[in-house]
């Protein structure tokens, strides 16, 4: 039985997995790649396997890095179901029809740029081509894969698109860095193109890139010694809204804790993982070949773990505790590092709003559409009604936000304890009382004329796209405004340097000088920290040793960066566990 790390392997994104049993080839997760240009690049390296092949496709959650690539993988032959939770299901449609058309649109900004720089199209198809020859060599075992930095250069270049700045644009991702190459060209609510780059202070260089650029590049025999050659458009979209369309009718519902049996042998179970509505932890128990005669079969259980939430947040259970396994993968974005605790986090967001409304100001939060806004708007309107926030008005301006609002609440069942009670009493915790939701641009433009005091929740939570930098754009140099970071900011975006200190930034190709506040709370995000990662792996040894029956084989650490995993790692091996940490397209074979 082999399992294939096709992505979330030293790095926080691309999330997919391919567990070969002999009797069938299950597919976990099939996400996009996201972030720097080397690794956003991986989703137009051909495919490790034949998609029509693959028995079945089990998804873990909504988000962009985990399911981002599934309309790819169905244009490329997949005919089978795609089992997620109804939840997922609802939230993974709205997000690939926005990437669909995301990327479509980015393909024809990408065209105009070259009708008006044919003098530059030639290094730029260069310099796509190096960076997909890398991506190829680093999947073939060529050579290492170069480290997964960040980057945004001091200065900002011609506003092409590049090869995978779709993907990354549509980054719907909680965690996982969502930088681009050197700009961010905004969704289209913004304006066509907005050049984001950061003034001042040093940054990374780019790794060197080592691939020849041969636009011949005979694929099949790098990946899987086959001879045929295959030629890429690295400008073109990697999939369209229509076939996000048609890839979503392949979608099959399951109910959290019911085994049912995907593919012969194999049996999965899903299990809340409290990260974002719908979200999964998965169990998968295979039966052994042949395994027949009296007692029970021989079977090997693999949990993998999606992304963990965190215990006690607002809104959604908590993660399912896990008690027995052979093998599990777990992530490990937030390796070395711990968030700070919830009513701390309620208390420095009470204490900004105040301090807004004190200053007639305008508070801005940059916040991802789908799980952190939910949370935000439920903790305002909690706030407000315990009487610690005056009632200031609330624009929610992001499309999707809103779309994932309505989902979230058709499945109350979803829900802890908490929340549902408050349903029951008549409340409505995901709705703030004085909130106006922005769906159309003209509105999205017109909060800047709005009364002050008031407060803005726009996507994306990063700055690197979407109507937050419209919003940016007003406020960066305003005495009277706060940006309030709530999530994760990835390694060289606009988020990351603001939130650092920077004192300048580049905006539509002009200097702008920070003279808003920026704070920042971390206790929001929905990824367990390090010790609640380690909380939930201890559950795996409840008085067992290795060796005995559910105690783990291996703890596989995925879904991280090389740096969180090198410092997560010894703990992991501290509570009795053997780990590994898998690199992208390795092959492990279970004992």
């Amino acid at each position: 039985m082999d399992l294939h790390f096709l992505g979330g392997a030293t790095t926080v994104t691309g999330s997919q997995y391919l567990l070969d049993t002999g009797r069938a080839r299950v597919l976990v997760d099939c996400g996009l790649f996201q972030g720097s240009p080397n690794e956003a690049i991986r989703n137009r390296v051909p495919l490790a396997y034949d998609p029509a092949t693959i028995d079945i496709l089990l998804l873990t959650h909504a988000h962009l890095d985990h399911c981002g690539l599934i309309p790819h993988l169905v244009n490329e032959g997949y005919r089978g179901r795609i089992i997620a939770t109804r939840g997922t299901c609802e939230l993974a449609e709205l997000v690939l029809l926005d990437s669909g058309k995301l990327q479509e649109e980015f393909a024809k900004r990408e065209a105009r740029w070259e009708k008006r720089h044919p003098e530059l199209v030639a290094a730029d198809d260069a310099k796509e081509l190096a960076e997909y020859q890398e991506a190829l060599d680093v999947a073939a075992g060529k050579i290492p894969a170069p480290p997964p930095k960040e980057h945004v250069d001091d200065a900002p270049p011609p506003p092409t698109t590049h090869a995978g700045a779709a993907e990354r644009a549509a980054a719907g991702s909680e965690a996982g860095p969502v930088a681009p190459d050197a700009a961010t060209v905004t969704s289209a609510a913004v304006s066509e193109e907005v050049l984001v780059a950061i003034a001042g202070g040093a940054s990374p260089a780019l790794p060197a890139f080592r691939g020849g650029g041969d636009p011949d590049i005979d694929v099949e025999a790098d990946l899987r010694a086959q001879p045929p050659h295959v030629q890429v458009d690295l400008d073109a979209p990697l999939y369209t809204a229509r076939d996000a369309e048609r890839a979503v009718q392949q979608f099959d519902a399951i109910d959290y804790d019911q085994e049912r049996e995907v593919a012969p042998g194999v049996h999965a179970t899903f299990f809340d993982a409290g990260h974002i509505l719908g979200s999964a932890m998965i169990r998968v128990r295979v039966e052994a070949a042949g395994a027949a005669g009296p007692g029970p079969a021989r079977e090997t259980t693999i949990v993998f773990s999606g992304d963990l939430g965190r215990p006690h947040t607002p809104i959604i259970r908590d993660p399912t505790v896990q008690t027995i396994a052979d093998y599990v993968l777990i992530e490990s974005t937030y390796g070395g590092r711990e968030h700070e605790p919830e009513d701390e986090a309620i208390r420095i967001l009470a204490e900004t709003v105040r301090m807004v409304s004190d200053a007639s100001g305008v508070l801005l939060v940059p916040s991802f559409a789908i799980g952190r806004t939910q949370e935000i708007v439920y903790a305002l309107d909690r706030l407000l009604e315990d009487g610690k926030i005056p009632l200031l008005p609330l624009y929610l301006d992001s499309p999707m936000a809103s779309k994932a609002s309505d989902i979230y609440r058709r499945h109350a069942d979803y829900f802890d304890d908490d929340t549902r009670r408050l349903l029951e009493s008549g409340d409505t915790p995901l709705d703030y009382p004085n909130q106006t939701e922005t769906r159309d641009v003209k509105d999205s433009q017109a909060i800047a004329q709005a009364q002050r005091p008031y407060m803005i929740v726009a996507s994306n939570g990063m700055l690197t796209g979407g109507r937050v930098l419209g919003h940016l754009r007003n406020l960066i140099d305003d005495p009277a405004a706060t940006l309030l970071f709530v999530g994760y900011q990835g390694e060289g975006t606009l988020g990351a340097h603001l939130q650092a200190g920077a004192t300048t930034v580049m905006l539509d190709g002009q200097v702008r000088q920070v003279r808003c506040k920026v704070r920042s709370i971390s206790g929001f995000s929905a990824h367990a920290d390090e010790g609640e990662l380690l909380d939930w792996l201890r559950h795996f040894v409840d008085g067992r040793r290795p060796g005995d029956a559910g105690f783990p084989r291996t703890v596989f650490l995925v879904h991280g960066d090389p740096q969180a995993q090198i410092v997560m790692e010894p703990k992991v091996q501290a509570l009795g566990f053997t780990t590994r940490i898998p690199r992208w397209r390795e092959v492990v074979t279970l004992g």
